[in-house]
């Protein structure tokens, strides 16, 4: 297993928090995610995310359901930033 941290930014917090998208996108591939928010309100959050390999991560990522899933969740994808733990 790999411990990454993701961060990025999202149209609503508390939308992205409550969808189900995240649980539906990650369980079926072996990875499980903790969620983060930017205290000050603004519309900054993160992840701790556990995954099998990086290789599964980055695949996963490269796919539609991927995309799917952000949209729904209101994530922006260009501020999507990644942290492998070292």
């Amino acid at each position: 297993m790999r411990t990454l941290i993701v961060t990025h930014e999202v149209d609503d917090v508390a939308h992205w928090l409550a969808s189900p998208k995240r649980q539906e996108f990650f369980g079926p591939l072996g990875m499980t995610a903790r969620t983060f928010v930017d205290p000050s309100g603004a519309n900054k959050v993160g992840l701790i995310a556990d995954v099998p390999s990086m290789e599964v991560f980055e695949e996963a990522m490269q796919t539609p359901a991927a995309a799917e899933a952000m949209k729904y969740d209101g994530v922006r994808p260009d501020t999507l930033q990644v942290y492998v733990e070292g």
